[in-house]
């Protein structure tokens, strides 16, 4: 049987949309069920932000270089991203509870672990460790959403699950920086101890385990080999492109190579009899759009978000905490907008809401690229809460159009096909907007240097003071003169915002496109034979 045929089958007969059966006493309850599968995704979406806040003392204590801090974060992604997919395949497989419990279990075990090493190299084996739990916990979380949950209140589940995700987020920094600040790095870490515990005692107690009758049996490990590989390389040219130039043969031969295995998979998966993707799912246009949607979307927001935090820390001067607490507009939105959002979209359809949100987004987005250096705390707040409101229905709306538009049986997949979206987009977005920073910098600063009538810096000085301008730490020399290094300061901070306000707009017409592209969503076909399928 091909992969076209299965999927085929299952759009032409899927299983009776039944009303769930009540749930007597605690398992399988569906919003009990929502606020465990929640305080799991917690620890994934806060460790995505909250370890950033971290590395500076880690650097320290460790005696770690920059490049070695790097990999603090890089590793945890790449894991993440490369594994998502596999890892839904592997709930749909064996069992969403199953796999969300192992996941909860490692990723707390990881975190108790980085906490007690004491060598660089350690935190890094186990940030990857880390990464690839996460993997095995995101895509089975939204498959038991969509297991437990009848066709009429997914999509407010849904929104509550992406106002965790989004606050979790943005809220990362905020905590990162109280218990750095007032406790220890590891404090970091240990946090996801005692919220794994908590996480696992709830879901042993109240998760359903929920399977379809035609579950995958088999593996396709060809498959996985192939998918991961072209994962890999992909997010690794992306991370690593800033460094070594987006000219460099290096970053287009690992992107070469995903491509040729992207290739290679999609011609694979149409010839085994079980593949990790069929790939006739894609023949829905609205899950293709869902997917296509969640990548800009990340793009405009990761990429744009990246820059925002140097602006507060390093042209404003504040702390960690402080910027993170000016950041609320924007997790506030998020935290209201996400159920809402979630009610209008069981209401009216997922196609305006999407619409709706991409273009407060790129409103958001286009507002930011005005920002001055000082600028004060109004503006900032107005735009941020714009943003977190425009986000909203895209992450509630996004979610449900790809896991709705899916089979049942593939519900892990789609899962990871969202998780994996959003991975690559936040990677792109990072590295391509970083791109337009850098050359804007590069552009700009020498002139503006000679402008200010500043004694004029060797190209090697040069290129070092463009790299500190990139994050808007202005180079001032160690004995300069108040006068000159309020000087240096203003040109730096002056160059930084022309390469951050460039970046915005490149985000904001991400974010346009993104709005044509809501247009092609709809409804998920596939939602009403969730909660009606058979318990185990």
């Amino acid at each position: 049987m091909t992969s076209q045929t299965t999927v085929e089958q299952a759009d032409k007969a899927p299983e009776p949309a039944s009303a769930p059966t009540p749930a007597k006493g605690l398992r399988g309850h569906p919003w009990l069920t929502l606020f465990s599968v929640a305080i799991g995704v917690m620890m994934v979406a806060l460790d995505g932000t909250i370890v950033a806040i971290a590395n500076p003392a880690i650097q320290k204590d460790l005696g770690a270089t920059f490049a070695e801090v790097q990999w603090i974060t890089n590793g945890y992604f790449l894991a993440l991203a490369v594994a998502l997919i596999t890892a839904g395949k592997l709930g749909d497989r064996f069992g969403h509870r199953q796999t969300f419990l192992i996941g909860v279990v490692g990723f707390a075990a990881a975190s108790g672990a980085i906490g007690l090493s004491d060598s660089i190299a350690l935190v890094v084996t186990f940030r990857v460790l880390q990464g690839l739990f996460g993997a095995l916990l995101m895509p089975a979380a939204l498959g038991l959403l969509r297991a437990s949950f009848p066709a009429e209140k997914l999509n407010m589940a849904i929104g509550i699950w992406g106002m965790v995700i989004g606050a979790s987020t943005a809220g990362g920094p905020i905590l990162g920086g109280l218990l750095v600040q007032h406790v220890s790095w590891q404090s970091v870490f240990f946090i996801n101890v005692p919220v794994g515990v908590l996480a696992l005692v709830l879901g042993l107690f109240i998760l359903k385990d929920h399977r379809a009758e035609n579950a995958p049996r088999s593996f396709d490990i060809l498959g996985i080999l192939l998918l991961s590989a072209a994962m890999f390389c992909l997010v690794w040219a992306l991370i690593k492109a800033p460094e070594w130039g987006w000219g460099d043969g290096l970053t287009w031969t690992f992107i070469g190579v995903a491509v040729l295995s992207f290739v290679v998979f999609a011609v694979w998966e149409t010839r085994v009899s079980e593949p990790l993707i069929p790939l006739a799912m894609f023949r829905s246009v609205a899950l293709s759009a869902g997917v296509v949607l969640m990548v800009l979307m990340a793009i405009a927001f990761m990429g744009g978000l990246f820059f925002v935090t140097f602006y507060l820390q390093n042209v404003h001067g504040m702390s960690p905490v402080d910027s993170g607490l000016h950041l609320l507009p924007l997790t506030g939105m998020m935290i209201v907008g996400s159920p809402l959002a979630g009610a209008m979209i069981t209401k009216v359809g997922p196609r305006i809401p999407l619409a709706g949100g991409m273009a407060l987004t790129a409103a958001a987005m286009f507002g930011m690229s005005t920002l001055e250096a000082d600028t004060g705390s109004g503006p900032m707040s107005l735009w941020f809460a714009l943003l977190g409101l425009g986000l909203a229905p895209v992450m509630v709306g996004a979610t449900e159009v790809i896991v709705g538009n899916a089979p049942m049986e593939l519900s892990g997949v789609a899962g990871g096909l969202q998780q994996a979206a959003m991975q690559i987009g936040g990677s792109l977005g990072t590295a391509v907007l970083g791109a337009v920073m850098a050359s804007k910098v590069d552009s700009d600063l020498a002139g503006n240097w000679a402008d200010a009538k500043l004694p004029p810096l060797s190209e090697a000085n040069l290129d070092k003071a463009a790299e500190a301008v990139q994050v808007g730490v202005a180079p001032v020399p160690p004995k300069a003169p108040p006068s000159v290094a309020e000087q240096i300061t203003s040109v730096a901070h002056d160059t930084f915002m022309s390469g951050m306000g460039l970046a915005c707009l490149v985000a904001t017409g991400v974010a346009v496109v993104a709005v044509f592209v809501a247009f092609l969503t709809k409804r998920g076909a596939n939602a009403e034979a969730g909660a009606g399928v058979g318990h185990i």
